[in-house]
């Protein structure tokens, strides 16, 4: 697992230890030192603790103009024990729609399980974007945690299936991404 970096072709476009409006501004990352850890594996250090033990995310591209955020995740999404919608609802998602941010992608091709508790923290992240014509959309995640999140009525909060199940989206610019998901969007809801 030490050898799962997050993506990082868009360090040049956007980096949030130096963005002040994000919940990870001012970190600083060693690359030589390995500390953080899933299940005593250790993690990549550019992955960010978001105080869960076993999930990780990396925040690699934020348009407060546009209004939308990309997160990339590693581990496993335990609800059920760490309550991790509620962390990352709380301390990462607030933060960023507290500057306007109302679309949320989120690609969880290392996601590598997914266990469920209640969806209240999902049904409230989802009213809160509704408002604001806002939305989760759910990239790359694994069969097996989709199938999970089904039984659990969790993706009727977040857009996913079809082709986000497979989307190439490492070959799009940040934005370019943001416009191809805008357009499945739309012509899902036409």
């Amino acid at each position: 697992m030490q050898d799962i970096e997050p993506y990082y072709r868009w360090r040049d476009l956007y980096d949030a230890s130096m963005d002040e409006g994000s919940p990870f501004f001012g970190r600083e990352y060693n690359e030589f030192e390995f500390t953080n850890t899933i299940y005593n594996y250790y993690i990549h250090p550019q992955w960010d603790d978001i105080g869960s033990p076993t999930l990780y995310i990396k925040l690699l591209f934020v348009d407060y103009e546009l209004g939308f955020a990309i997160i990339e995740m590693i581990g496993e999404w335990n609800d059920a024990i760490n309550n991790d919608i509620m962390t990352l609802k709380r301390d990462i998602a607030e933060e960023l729609m507290s500057q306007g941010i109302k679309h949320f992608i989120f690609i969880g091709e290392n996601v590598l399980n997914y266990h469920a508790s209640d969806d209240c923290y999902y049904e409230e992240w989802y009213d809160d974007l509704a408002d604001d014509n806002g939305w989760l959309v759910m990239l790359n995640f694994r069969e097996h945690v989709r199938r999970e999140m089904n039984r659990n009525n969790i993706d009727s909060y977040f857009i996913s299936g079809g082709e986000m199940d497979d989307l190439n989206w490492r070959i799009y610019k940040p934005l370019q991404l943001f416009e191809k998901l805008q357009n499945l969007i739309s012509r899902r809801l036409n």
